[in-house]
């Protein structure tokens, strides 16, 4: 890669995450402001400031993002499950599934403004340094979260991954919907090709983003159930992987 593109990559980056504070700032301030409103409504005010995000992302980084199997998506409730590669996965499915509500670090939720709003985005705040504490707080929360009419957002893996490698599931989303008789939504996603994890610069194109069949929870254990996702997600994946090599 030359000088000059890395400078040009160099600046687009820095120019999108100045607007990116800008709107992040803004659009959590507006949400702590109007926290009083019904929360399908605070969220899909709220929200807009990540559709905004992505525009922007779009604008200055020449990334945009390409969705297939919106025909699947159910009406109501589900818990989604999905690969989590990137920090552009987050904006983008709290916005895409709305009313959602995700799985994140409860230490997020202390950070000033920003971290007030993610609380009125009713999402399941977790310990990630006690996995058995997380694992009660999702069951417990979720099932309250699905029963508000919610769609739950879960990255089984835990944490970010390679884009290259797809990590281990855990079961604790499928052991949600089983519970509350709701379907699970598989997604995969190309994401960490484009926003790199860990890394300032953007690399520009179109992140492919896959909704799958729902699987239904009526039989099957909350591990088969996980596996099938994983194996669902797996294979997209490979597919993407091949099709952009071509």
């Amino acid at each position: 890669m030359s000088l000059f593109v890395r400078i040009r990559q160099l600046f687009r980056a820095l120019l999108f995450y100045a607007g990116f504070g800008i709107i992040v700032v803004v659009s959590s301030f507006i949400c702590c402001v109007f926290a009083f409103l019904p929360f399908p409504l605070l969220q899909r005010i709220t929200t807009y400031g990540n559709r905004l995000i992505l525009c922007w992302l779009w604008v200055v980084c020449n990334i945009d993002v390409k969705v297939t199997g919106e025909e699947n998506i159910p009406d109501g409730p589900c818990v989604i499950l999905s690969n989590h590669q990137s920090t552009w996965d987050g904006f983008f499915m709290q916005w895409f599934f709305q009313p959602a509500s995700m799985i994140l670090k409860r230490e997020l939720l202390w950070i000033p403004i920003f971290g007030w709003s993610l609380y009125f985005m009713r999402p399941i705040a977790i310990e990630r340094n006690n996995p058995a504490a997380a694992f009660r707080s999702i069951l417990k929360h979720g099932q309250r979260r699905l029963m508000e009419g919610n769609r739950i957002v879960i990255y089984p893996e835990g944490t970010r991954g390679n884009p290259e490698k797809l990590g281990g599931f855990k079961s604790s989303g499928a052991a949600i919907a089983k519970e509350a008789s709701v379907p699970i939504l598989p997604v995969a996603h190309d994401a960490g090709k484009y926003w790199v994890h860990q890394s300032l610069l953007k690399r520009s194109g179109t992140i492919r983003l896959q909704i799958g069949p729902q699987i239904d929870t009526a039989s099957g254990s909350p591990r088969d159930l996980t596996e099938r996702a994983r194996k669902w997600i797996y294979i997209c994946l490979l597919y993407t992987s091949d099709a952009a090599d071509d």
